[in-house]
């Protein structure tokens, strides 16, 4: 009987140590890791401890750059690996809330597998792509039941650069590659 029960909290534990150690990955809508809308900026030092965080602070409203850029957290592993962007709502504002979040790490991924490393194919099976915009330099992907932006270079669309051209679901080849992922708050 002993060794039923402790069998059995060895497996409760480890069912919790799995689950626990997948949440700090998981995307989902207003939800990256432990990062939610309601996450401030001041509450990126005990979220991220055991990481490094990266403050590129714009001058503020008050500045002499009237084309200011806005604040951004970057936050890294210890060894270095670049995990996430953050860019918060309002600048220099340690209560402020986030409006967007980059990511740049494969671990972070949704339930069904959708992370920076996915293709096309991946995206268009899993999820419901709601539009698909055109720019200079690529396609931008909209999938509303993550409030996510995924861009794709036009390189690998077969397409120039600059070239204006309107791109569509069905012209994005399976096998195109993520260049960059993004879960909005707002």
């Amino acid at each position: 009987m002993k060794k039923i029960i402790k069998t059995l909290l060895i497996a409760a534990v480890s069912v919790l140590f799995v689950q626990c150690s997948n949440g700090k990955f998981e995307i989902a809508k207003g939800k990256v890791g432990e990062l939610t809308p309601k996450t401030t900026v001041q509450d990126l030092e005990s979220i991220f401890k055991n990481d490094s965080i990266v403050k590129i602070l714009s001058e503020g409203a008050k500045g002499d750059n009237y084309f200011q850029d806005e604040d951004e957290y970057l936050i890294y592993e210890k060894g270095g690996k670049h995990l996430l962007t953050l860019v918060p709502n309002e600048q220099l504002d340690s209560t402020s809330t986030f409006k967007s979040v980059q990511i740049f790490d494969e671990r972070y991924k949704t339930d069904s597998g959708l992370n920076i490393n996915s293709t096309f194919s991946e995206i268009n099976n899993n999820n419901t792509i709601s539009k698909v915009e055109t720019s200079i330099s690529s396609a931008t992907i909209l999938i509303d039941d993550l409030n996510a932006t995924i861009t794709i270079d036009k390189e690998e669309l077969g397409l120039k650069e600059f070239d204006l051209q309107k791109v569509s679901k069905e012209q994005i080849p399976d096998l195109a590659k993520v260049k960059t992922f993004i879960i909005w708050f707002n």
